[in-house]
């Protein structure tokens, strides 16, 4: 073997000394090899470049949609946002049940115990009342947590209809309910599938709709919870008059009515397109926009285009974060993030929420018994359902998220701080204008409330944190929403009872104190997300923008994005 390749040297040097064909052959393949990976790195860079040259186009295309021409492009999405956050209308139905079942004589009848003394009468113990709303919100955030695991995993519309199912079984131990341990339970397994709709409502909302409609069908979830307790109260209302166990049977076999078309619905809408790209779907990201667009409407619209604006937002994500997991929540720029989504959940609840849901008991003090003050808890509840049209109407009229926001829980404070210096008045005149006008200031309060922090709240928590960590950032604010409910709900009854601290309007003075705290909070932490694409607010996350600065500084994501994107490809390779 070594004497034929002598001798091939020998043949190569008398034809003139140039190199081997073996060689020849060697070098022309190494040159097509290098010309071939060439072309390939050439094309990767191109498909850079193109991608981003089409999300600089959605994104600015985005920037100039008005909400008239957000709502002609995307009609089916609002559709299907709407269906989906409706999800929400069955916690706020139960909720309502609940809390108006202990004022109901035949729930009492079944559930209660005999008092003492003259006036006797039937009544659920102060500890199963606590622990029938401790026990949902517990459910509540066991299913929170479980959410931010299954939806990244398997997609939003599995787990809702997974979630469904598990409560249509759940309902019957509703009916059936024969103690209090029954519908404890009840509670508890009902409040895991709430928990999920609460995350994923939003969730879901903020992925299938332009910037133009974001603000308005994320805090659709809001009216949604109302007119649930609207539903909920018109039905109680109803059984007055019956003294049989379907007066409270019935309120519980109406949950049926929910899910056939919920189930339907959700098994029939477009899968979030923001998801499809996490999990790498291109095709089906694709197929999922030309379902929630009517693209025919709008001849500058780009499905295309669209999707590389999504998926440069991914790729500024992963660069950035390279998990997606609990602990990741907590590292870096997000921790400043998911702190931000738990501040404003648990707000809801430190302004005073729980309180003014004590106005029924103050117009009853007034001598407003019986139908009469399940007539103004309706009303509150319809306040409820309306106020997030006036909240609406504040945005479009160029009024941004964080100005709501701030300037509502000052609202907020003044009122509750009135509220107890009406306390003040008590012994002075009679106790029916106090109950009458407590009463009304806490109508008030409910106004203010769902026009701004109740509403807006909604919209915030779905814009502050990361596409890839959404779900699972939610999922711990709305657990922290719940731990304040928890402990506002255990505080509020002693504070308004007359046999415990009983300081009845001067709880007023407490809660103004800690809505101060929230005023706080929100002036100095809580950005204006208004009008900016999810790059843009990554990066000015990224930057560490005070939030008080969110709104005048200018960022150019493609520039900056771009470099930080192929920088990134670069040293991976």
């Amino acid at each position: 073997m070594g004497s034929r390749f002598v001798e091939g040297l020998a043949d190569d040097e008398s034809r003139g000394g140039g190199p081997s064909s073996s060689a020849i052959r060697d070098e022309s393949g190494s040159t097509e090899r290098n010309l071939r990976d060439g072309d390939e790195k050439g094309s990767r860079s191109h498909s850079r470049r193109s991608m981003f040259t089409n999300a600089a186009s959605a994104t600015d295309k985005e920037h100039r949609m008005t909400l008239l021409s957000g709502i002609r492009l995307y009609p089916k999405a609002i559709f299907w946002s709407m269906l989906i956050s409706s999800l929400c209308a069955m916690e706020g139905y139960d909720v309502s049940l609940v809390g108006n079942f202990y004022a109901f004589p035949p729930f009492n009848q079944q559930f209660g115990e005999l008092q003492p003394g003259p006036a006797g009468g039937y009544q659920v113990p102060a500890r199963w009342q606590t622990g029938l709303s401790v026990g949902a919100q517990g459910g509540q955030i066991v299913g929170l947590i479980i959410n931010g695991f299954l939806t990244e995993r398997i997609g939003y519309r599995k787990v809702i209809l997974v979630s469904l199912l598990w409560l249509t079984a759940v309902t019957a131990l509703f009916f059936r309910a024969q103690n209090l341990g029954m519908l404890l339970a009840a509670e508890i397994l009902a409040g895991v599938p709430w928990g999920v709709f609460q995350a994923i409502a939003i969730s879901y909302a903020a992925e299938v709709c332009p910037v133009a409609l974001r603000g308005y069908l994320t805090t659709w979830a809001n009216s949604c919870w109302g007119w649930g307790q609207i539903i909920g109260i018109a039905v109680i209302r109803s059984q007055f008059g019956r003294t049989d166990d379907w007066a409270w049977r019935l309120p519980y076999a109406l949950m049926w009515m929910w899910y056939p078309p919920l189930l339907l619905g959700v098994y029939l809408a477009p899968e979030s397109p923001w998801w499809l790209v996490r999990v790498g779907k291109i095709d089906e990201a694709r197929h999922s926009l030309s379902r929630l667009t009517s693209s025919g409407r709008d001849i500058e619209y780009d499905v295309d285009e669209t999707v590389d604006m999504i998926r440069h937002t991914t790729e500024l994500e992963r660069e950035a974060h390279t998990g997606a997991s609990y602990a990741d929540c907590f590292r870096g720029t997000n921790l400043r993030r998911t702190l931000l989504v738990c501040g404003i959940w648990a707000t809801q609840n430190f302004s005073g929420n729980t309180f003014s849901n004590y106005s029924t008991y103050f117009f009853e003090q007034a001598g407003l018994g019986g139908t009469a003050a399940y007539d103004f808890a309706l009303g509150q509840y319809g306040i409820n359902t309306v106020g997030v049209f006036g909240a609406w109407a504040l945005m479009s009229a160029g009024i941004g998220r964080r100005t709501l926001f701030v300037y509502g829980l000052c609202g907020l404070c003044v009122t509750l701080m009135i509220i107890g210096f009406v306390g003040i008045a008590r012994g002075r005149v009679e106790d029916r204008t106090v109950g009458l006008v407590t009463g009304s200031l806490m109508l008030l309060w409910a106004t203010i409330y769902q026009i701004t922090v109740g509403t807006i709240a909604f919209s915030l928590v779905a814009e502050m944190s990361t596409r890839r960590l959404q779900v699972k950032t939610i999922a711990l604010g709305r657990a922290s929403y719940n731990v304040a409910a928890i402990i506002v709900n255990v505080l509020t009854p002693y504070m308004i009872n007359p046999t415990a601290w009983n300081w009845r309007n001067y709880a007023g003075f407490f809660w103004a104190g800690t809505c101060f705290l929230c005023i706080i909070f929100a002036y100095y932490c809580v950005p204006e997300p208004s009008g900016r694409s999810f790059a843009e607010l990554d990066l000015l996350f990224e930057r560490k923008v005070p939030a008080r600065d969110f709104a005048k500084t200018e960022v150019d994501v493609f520039a900056e994005g771009e470099g930080k994107v192929r920088r990134g490809r670069e040293l991976e390779g």
